[in-house]
């Protein structure tokens, strides 16, 4: 649910801008990436059920927003930008030897960076977000090999429910509200791949890419109708157990 062009033509000094946690959030997570040890003694993994943790960074990419903006009378078409955010979650499934069954429940969080009125004009966004709440049903085929080192592909349908923030930002008319807090739940889907690092018979971790959409959502409010998909692409640090 997008763009209110009600904008408050008060002037405002400079906003100090949040610090971005997640930035170091993805600095961290690349880190632990490439400071995994050399693992060649332990064994790979065997069949049973699962459970996982993972932590990692969404890159949500700019969208089209449309919709018909109520204070002006008119239809939009607009582009919106995110900051990078916050991917994490759980899974729980059974490991069939060379496939995978798995449900999984996720959360991606992104800060809006600009908004670009189609009738002209750029905002600045200081305050607003989108949440996207994801339930996956997924399925992943493992190449095993001799080594400890499996990698993984797949993917997976389910539901999100999508939440978009009241808004504020900085534009050429001063500061004011672009958005009105708003939620709907779609359909969604995702593709992904990775490598399970065998630490023992039971522990391995789960390093691994999502490519994350949903269906467009009607994210509608007082200030106007909105219309958006949410496409992400996801890079995930995990810790798996076997039971």
């Amino acid at each position: 649910m997008l763009i209110s062009r009600h904008i408050n033509s008060h002037n405002y000094s400079k906003h100090m801008r949040r610090i971005n946690m997640k930035s170091y959030l993805i600095a961290i997570v690349t880190l632990v990436i490439f400071s995994i040890p050399s693992l060649g003694a332990a064994a790979t993994g065997r069949p049973g059920p699962y459970f996982s943790a993972f932590l990692g960074g969404s890159f949500a990419r700019d969208v089209t927003v449309s919709g018909f903006d109520y204070f002006n009378g008119i239809p939009f078409s607009d582009e919106v930008s995110y900051d990078s955010g916050i991917y994490t979650g759980g899974t729980g499934g059974y490991d069939f030897g060379f496939m995978r069954l798995e449900g999984e429940l996720a959360y991606r969080y992104n800060d809006i960076d600009t908004i670009t009125f189609s009738h002209g004009g750029r905002f600045n966004s200081d305050e607003g977000y989108i949440g996207v709440f994801a339930t996956m049903f997924n399925v992943f085929f493992d190449l095993h090999n001799s080594s400890p080192v499996t990698p993984y592909l797949g993917g997976g349908i389910g539901f999100a429910s999508l939440y978009l923030s009241d808004t504020y930002g900085f534009g050429p008319n001063g500061y004011g509200q672009l958005y009105a807090d708003s939620d709907d739940t779609v359909f969604a889907s995702q593709v992904g791949a990775g490598v399970d690092i065998a630490l023992n018979n039971r522990y391995s971790l789960d390093i691994g890419y999502r490519y994350f959409i949903t269906e467009e959502a009607n994210l509608d409010s007082f200030i106007s109708t909105n219309k958006l998909k949410f496409e992400s692409h996801n890079a995930m640090v995990g810790f798996k157990m076997k039971f």
